[in-house]
C-alpha cells in the first residue's frame, strides 16, 4: 500500500482564498492530478478519507473548500454522523450557503483550483481529472465544459440537478467537453428524475462525448458518503471501481 501524505493548503482565487486538503503518496514525486468536488457538507474528515484513498492509488488530489465565502471548513458544525430527518436544521444552513455559488463564481474558483494544480511540483504535466459528489458531480460537468483543455476525466456521483430545463443547465456544456465522462446515479433520486437522466444522455451522445452514465439500483442522493444516513455500501463500492477504472484509462 502506498504511503500517503495529506496537509492542509491554501489558495488563491480572485475572491479570496480556499482552505483545502491536498493528499498525495508519500514519496513526493509528481503524480496525476485530481480536482474532488465536495458535497454540500463540506470539507469533513469523510473527505479527507477519500482524497486520501485515491492519493493511495497513486494521484494528487486536491478537495476545495467551495464555501470558503463563508469562512473555513468546517463552515457548518455537523454531527459526526449526518441523518438530515433527525436534523432538518442542517439543510436550513446549508441551503442558502449552497444557492450563493452560482455556476459564475463557481468556474471562477474552478480555474484557481485548476491553476494551482497545473503549478504545484506534486502534480503531473497535463491535463486533470474530476470526480465530484451530489452538488460537486454538476461542478464537475460544467468545470469539464468550461475548461476542456484542461480536464483529461470527469466524474460525478449522485449528483442533481445535471440537465434542467434552465439557462444555466449544466448539461447544456455538453457540447465543449473534451474529456471521458462517467456519471453514477442514485435510484429514485428526486434531485435527478428519469427525464433528466434522458436529457443528459441525450446531450452527451449528440456532442459525441465518449461517456457513462448509469443508474445505481437501490442507492439515494448521498450513497458514497459513509458518514450519513444515505450511505449504500454496494453503491460505494460500485463507485470506487468505476471512478479508479476512469483514472486508470485516462494516465
Amino acid at each position: 500500500m502506498t504511503s500517503v501524505q495529506g496537509t492542509a493548503v491554501d489558495i488563491p482565487t480572485e475572491d479570496g482564498t480556499a482552505d483545502g486538503y491536498l493528499a498525495h503518496p508519500g514519496d513526493g514525486s509528481p503524480r496525476p492530478g485530481v480536482l474532488l468536488y465536495m458535497d454540500a457538507f463540506g470539507l469533513r474528515p469523510h473527505l479527507r478519507s477519500m482524497a486520501d484513498r485515491l492519493a493511495a492509488a497513486g494521484y494528487t488530489v486536491l478537495v476545495p473548500n467551495l464555501f470558503y465565502r463563508h469562512g473555513g471548513a468546517p463552515v457548518f458544525e455537523l454531527p459526526e454522523f449526518i441523518d438530515p430527518r433527525a436534523r432538518p436544521e442542517i439543510f436550513e444552513q446549508i441551503g442558502p450557503v449552497m444557492q450563493s455559488l452560482t455556476p459564475e463564481l463557481a468556474m471562477r474558483d474552478a480555474d484557481a483550483y485548476l491553476r494551482w494544480l497545473a503549478d504545484s511540483p506534486l502534480v503531473a504535466e497535463g491535463p486533470v481529472a474530476l470526480t465530484g459528489y451530489c452538488m460537486g458531480a454538476r461542478l464537475s460537468l460544467l468545470t469539464a465544459g468550461t475548461f476542456p483543455e484542461r480536464v483529461a476525466a470527469a466524474a460525478g456521483f449522485h449528483g442533481g440537478r445535471l440537465a434542467t430545463d434552465t439557462p444555466d443547465s449544466p448539461h447544456l456544456v455538453a457540447e465543449r467537453v473534451t474529456a471521458e465522462l462517467y456519471f453514477g446515479h442514485a435510484d429514485e433520486d428526486p434531485s435527478l428524475p428519469p427525464e433528466q437522466i434522458e436529457r443528459l444522455e441525450d446531450a452527451l451522445a449528440k456532442a459525441g462525448v465518449r461517456h457513462r452514465c448509469e443508474v445505481y439500483p437501490g442507492a439515494h442522493h448521498g450513497f458514497t458518503q459513509a458518514d450519513t444516513a444515505a450511505y449504500h455500501q454496494d453503491g460505494d463500492e460500485r463507485h470506487w471501481a468505476a471512478l479508479l477504472d476512469l483514472l486508470k484509462r485516462t494516465f
